[in-house]
């Protein structure tokens, strides 16, 4: 091998201080080893635009088809032609354009023997962009060669970039006028923002609408750390990021720096967006225009989900808006059906009031009637029995009051069936109010020799209709004295739990059977058991009793003692703190 044919390659600068973080990588294909280190020597101190070169040694076409096959993203091939065949680093290049379609690498043919590979058929024939003789290739013509190779592959780039982006956008477009939920529009945006520079960002997109509060902004989508600021539940923003959010907002553009970048769009139903992106590079000058190209197409996206959602809104409204129509001709129709089943119940109750006062009140009548006209009977008989005169008076009292109570029991069933009932609610001493009803009732329970007992506080106070209340004490006690039998017991007691007041009386009568259970509390229901005096019932007192504990909020219990003979009967009404004068 002649001086000729070896490749001594002097550097023209000195190597340079510090090596950037972004390389240029060039291959360098050669069988000869003193070549790959006369070129490492000659470019070690090699910058352009910042960036040094990595070089990758390949010591045959069959090694450099393996690495490229195996890496892509090489920008120059410094190619020798004769290796291991004497058309090896031609093959390479087809291997290169048609097989890896690679069309942006710059290939430069390096070669010790050009008659092996002339060089205009070369050019004509194969997609190279340089042909060298290694005889003529200095230090300053491989730099030349090199550096213009790097540019070229660098505008081919951006070409590229371009390209990729622009058939990115073309592709996003219909995709995002497509969607109709501000959410997923907003996650597609983040994503096709990524794809867009090509590059692992995180992000948020944020949405000031100046229908709302001042400055209130909204995380419409999230990405990678900043995905848990998405939602109702989201996390606050950081301040950080609050104020590079808010900073946007004012300037109202984009704005790119080394790691945040933030894009503006303003649509024209005056709704505000801002896209903050934290990437692991800071964005080129094509990118820049990608991002400007897509932004400015947002805003027929977002307005047009806008508008989808004022229509979406509209139609709930208007469905809403049926519903409610709808409801009220039902609830009007459901009022006149009470009104009929109100009329036709009246109408039973007359029939059954009719009936029950034919039945319950013909007998008191009679006996008055009979003890009438034996008085009569008496008066006129000589002399007159005076004695006998005055019990036929008492009997004829006595019926009649029962007769009496009857009929205000009658009337009180009335008014507690009346649909405009209302209470008088006020404090009322509990115990006080249920002392007083015993006492009242001590001279009934006389009559049949029976003993009424109290456990009553002194005071216990609740919310309530005296008088509703005082009606349903007494006829419970005075069913008590109806049903025991002579000289029983019966113990009223007042009491409080965590929940309710309870007012509860206990007779010692036959208790409850069964049948008696299932019907309880019925309006017109006799019980199993008879009054042991042959008192007379409208069957109503129980029913009474039922209705004013509901207007209470409360409710009317009943209790058969298995141990002992008897029932207890209570009021269970609502613990409600009541502020006493």
């Amino acid at each position: 091998m002649s001086d000729d044919d070896i490749l001594f390659l002097m550097p023209d600068d000195e190597p340079g201080e510090g090596a950037a973080a972004a390389t240029w990588p060039v291959l360098v294909v050669d069988d000869d080893p003193a070549v790959h280190e006369g070129t490492r020597f000659a470019l070690s101190g090699y910058r352009l635009d910042g960036a040094r070169l990595e070089l990758v040694s390949a010591y045959s076409a069959a090694e450099a088809r393996t690495l490229l096959a195996r890496r892509g993203g090489v920008a120059v091939i410094l190619l020798d032609v004769v290796m291991e065949t004497d058309d090896a680093g031609l093959r390479l290049v087809d291997f290169v354009r048609r097989e890896l379609k690679d069309d942006t690498v710059r290939i430069i043919l390096r070669t010790g023997q050009p008659g092996q590979a002339p060089e205009r058929r070369v050019i004509v024939d194969y997609d190279i962009n340089d042909y060298k003789a290694k005889t003529e290739l200095t230090a300053d013509k491989l730099f030349t060669s090199l550096t213009a190779a790097l540019r070229a592959y660098q505008q081919l780039k951006r070409l590229e970039e371009t390209r990729r982006g622009l058939e990115i956008i073309i592709d996003a477009a219909p995709m995002l006028l497509d969607y109709k939920s501000m959410q997923r529009l907003a996650e597609g945006v983040l994503t096709q923002v990524a794809s867009l520079l090509n590059v692992a960002c995180e992000g948020i997109l944020v949405l000031r609408d100046h229908t709302g509060p001042q400055d209130a902004v909204s995380v419409l989508a999230g990405s990678g750390c900043y995905q848990h600021l998405v939602g109702e539940d989201g996390r606050p923003l950081d301040a950080d990021v609050r104020a590079i959010v808010t900073r946007a907002f004012a300037e109202r553009r984009h704005t790119f720096g080394d790691q945040w970048s933030t894009l503006y769009v303003h649509t024209a139903s005056g709704s505000e967006i801002v896209a903050l992106l934290k990437a692991d590079r800071s964005l080129a000058e094509t990118d820049r225009a990608l991002i400007a190209l897509f932004t400015s197409r947002l805003s027929v996206a977002f307005d047009n989900v806008i508008l989808y959602e004022q229509l979406q809104r509209a139609n709930i409204g208007l469905e809403q808006r049926v519903v409610e129509r709808t409801a009220e001709l039902m609830r009007a129709n459901r009022r006149l059906a009470m009104q009929r089943s109100d009329l036709r119940r009246a109408n039973q109750l007359k029939t059954e009031i009719l009936g029950t006062v034919a039945h319950d009140l013909k007998n008191p009548l009679a006996v008055i009637l009979g003890r009438a006209e034996m008085l009569g009977d008496m008066i006129d008989a000589r002399p007159q029995p005076a004695e006998a005169m005055h019990a036929q008076i008492g009997h004829i009292r006595d019926t009649a009051r029962r007769l009496t109570g009857m009929i205000e029991t009658l009337i009180a069933d009335a008014m507690n069936d009346a649909l405009d009932i209302t209470l008088r609610r006020e404090p009322v001493d509990f115990a006080g109010l249920a002392r007083e009803v015993s006492q009242a009732n001590v001279p009934l329970a006389e009559t049949k020799r029976q003993t009424l007992r109290s456990e009553i506080p002194d005071s216990l106070y609740l919310c309530g209709d005296a008088e509703r209340l005082r009606e349903a004490m007494d006829n419970l006690i005075s069913n008590a004295i109806k049903y025991s039998p002579v000289g029983a017991e019966i113990v009223v007691t007042v009491a409080r739990d965590d929940v309710d007041t309870i007012y509860a009386v206990r007779d010692h009568g036959p208790g409850l059977s069964p049948e008696d259970t299932a019907r309880l509390f019925g309006r017109f229901q006799r019980l199993s058991a008879k009054p042991t005096a042959g008192e007379g019932s409208t069957g109503l007192g129980l029913s009474i009793v039922k209705r004013i504990a509901e207007l209470h909020g409360g409710r009317a219990t009943a209790e058969t003692h298995a141990d002992a003979p008897g029932s207890t009967f209570a009021i269970r009404l609502p613990n409600i703190a009541v502020e006493v004068m």
